[in-house]
């Protein structure tokens, strides 16, 4: 119970004490918070409620915001991230970003300078709200601290119903030292903003299910907006009485079991071949809360060209945006399926179908060589992913090579325990976003498989795993290159490397070493990850032998802190299949 007794609705209250008992009223539980000059009265307003709010210092404003991502994501609650004005407001901007892309729900504070210097380039001002317009969906400078209740009511409400996104509260510090009467069931000033959709129209519905007892060969293409809106269940009730195979976005990994036979895994540039090829030559695509992204549709004008295609997305601006559907309908994507699932009927006969997308999953499986005598990055994931199977686990990614990996080889059945920076590929996330996830399921193994460039963007976090308690594990896969690039060279580039080595570089030699030579001089030069991890306090050891890596593997998890296990591998490794940029499927890379 708080030390301010919330049952008061109306109380003399200074702006901070204002803001936080309105984050314990919304439930709030854990804010992940970096001091400074402006939001100093934010920061003793918490130690003044006890153990109400767990207060999680990040060694950086940004990796602070991912971690109240991981938080979001991992629950469906709202996120709560908190930074003072200036460099640390504008550090939050990518998570920010970051979270409108992914569509989760974020609440970000920021102090702000005194209102009688705002504008006048005062010391640690910047303006936020103006620098975050279009990277949020909502933004507030407050300005009066009697605004303040309805404020943090209004941002909350926003921030978690429609189409969930990221919310910026501006705080002038003399707005948080200021006192009023606080009243906590202030009414909402929303005129404009309706967020809940009324329900599809059966017509709709009734058209939809025409469609589907009609087709010859279905598929459903689902995505995030499945998996934010908790319409897990509604899916996988409506591929049971259909029987039609599914494909996923890399955001809806998990809505449906990895080992279900009508499971197609992801689709698009590093997509299963199967779920491309069978969305190719699809006579029905079904897609549900998805955006139509360039990453799933290559050429978008190819993409299941021949399909007859039915939208259902919150979101009215998404339809017909990147595709035009047949049949577009605004709305709650689980509330529709649930109608629907009322009286929809299995396809007349897709056996001849089903059996082909069997035969394309048995034919065109995800794959690597077996028989290399190092550890494969692919191996490592396939290996943690059988090792944790029956765990509670949950997986967080950087971005890069590692991330494609980890949705191919890694296997999830539940919803909401795979956290990918999927719009916007924001490397760094991994790591804080790992955080995030712990806090909010401290007893869960949580996993944060990251690649060497993405993990030292954010390794600073590697100090909050340990100094909060936070037994985060990082399969860190160590190739010295920034691995995805180096693919794009690769493939497009002549093999031309232009500064994607992470090593260090032979100045005594002008005409530079070749990869191969470069790779094992760098071995005993670069980053000791071990070393750095256990300087942070965390647990941490490398292994390079492929015999070695379940014992290894198993050291990570068992370990009671967190623990950074540096396995190295090659750099010359593609991720694929792959279907290059702005191709079809037909321009599918596959070995």
């Amino acid at each position: 119970m708080s030390t301010i007794d919330a049952a008061q609705t109306t109380k003399m209250m200074t702006g901070a004490d204002i803001l936080v008992q309105s984050l314990v009223n919304h439930g709030v539980e854990v804010i992940f918070a970096y001091p400074g000059g402006c939001s100093m009265p934010l920061h003793q307003a918490l130690t003044r409620f006890g153990q109400s709010i767990r207060t999680i210092l990040p060694r950086h404003e940004q990796g602070g915001a991912f971690a109240a991502q991981g938080y979001a994501r991992s629950t469906g609650k709202v996120g709560v991230v908190m930074a003072t004005s200036g460099p640390g407001a504008t550090n939050l901007v990518t998570a920010i970003a970051d979270a409108k892309l992914d569509s989760v729900p974020l609440v970000c504070i920021t102090g702000q300078v005194p209102t009688t210097v705002i504008g006048t380039d005062a010391f640690q001002e910047t303006p936020i709200v103006e620098v975050c317009r279009g990277i949020t969906k909502h933004h507030y400078l407050v300005t009066d601290v009697k605004d303040m209740a309805r404020v943090v009511k209004e941002a909350f409400y926003i921030a978690n119903t429609g189409r969930p996104g990221p919310v910026i509260i501006d705080l002038p510090k003399d707005v948080q030292l200021d006192s009023t009467e606080a009243d906590f069931d202030v009414p909402m000033q929303l005129p404009g903003y309706r967020p809940h959709r009324p329900p599809v129209p059966e017509s709709a519905l009734r058209q939809i299910a025409a469609a589907v007892r009609r087709a010859k060969r279905p598929v459903v293409y689902a995505g995030g907006g499945v998996m934010g809106s908790d319409s897990a269940p509604q899916l996988r009730e409506f591929l049971r009485i259909t029987g039609i195979p599914c494909t996923t976005t890399v955001m809806g990994l998990g809505l449906v079991p990895a080992d279900d036979p009508l499971s197609l895994d992801m689709l698009g540039m590093h997509g299963s071949a199967y779920a491309n090829y069978a969305v190719r030559d699809c006579d029905l695509l079904i897609a549900l809360g998805v955006r139509f992204d360039d990453r799933v549709t290559g050429h978008v004008e190819s993409f299941a060209k021949g399909a007859k295609i039915v939208h259902i997305d919150l979101d009215a601006s998404e339809l017909n945006k990147n595709k035009v559907a047949h049949i577009s309908v605004c709305g709650e994507v689980g509330q529709a399926l649930e109608s629907l699932n009322r009286f929809v009927q299995p396809p007349e006969d897709i056996s001849d179908w089903v059996n082909h997308c069997l035969e394309l999953k048995a034919k065109h499986p995800f794959h690597y060589d077996e028989s290399f005598d190092g550890i494969l990055q692919q191996h490592a994931i396939r290996t943690l992913s059988q090792m944790t199977a029956e765990m509670d686990a949950y997986v967080t990614v950087g971005v890069g090579q590692h991330q494609m990996w980890a949705a191919q080889f890694f296997k999830f059945d539940r919803p909401r325990t795979w956290h990918s920076s999927s719009g916007l590929g924001t490397m760094g996330f991994g790591l804080p976003s790992a955080m995030g996830v712990q806090a909010a399921h401290p007893g869960a193994l949580v996993i944060d498989i990251d690649g060497d460039g993405s993990f030292q963007m954010n390794i600073q976090e590697l100090a909050t795993c340990h100094c909060e308690n936070l037994p985060v594990k990082v399969l860190l896969l160590n190739n010295q290159h920034l691995g995805m690039v180096v693919q794009w060279e690769d493939r497009f580039m002549g093999r031309n490397r232009a500064h994607t080595y992470l090593g260090p570089i032979h100045h005594d030699e002008a005409a530079g070493p070749s990869d191969a030579d470069r790779f094992a001089y760098a071995r005993e030069r670069y980053p000791n990850f071990v070393q750095i991890a256990k300087g942070y306090g965390c647990g941490a050891a490398t292994v390079r032998r492929k015999a070695d890596l379940e014992a290894a593997l198993s050291e990570m998890i068992s370990y009671p802190g967190p623990f950074v296990l540096d396995v190295e591998v090659p750099y010359q490794e593609h991720v694929l299949p792959m279907i290059p940029s702005g191709h079809t499927v037909d321009d599918m890379i596959l070995e």
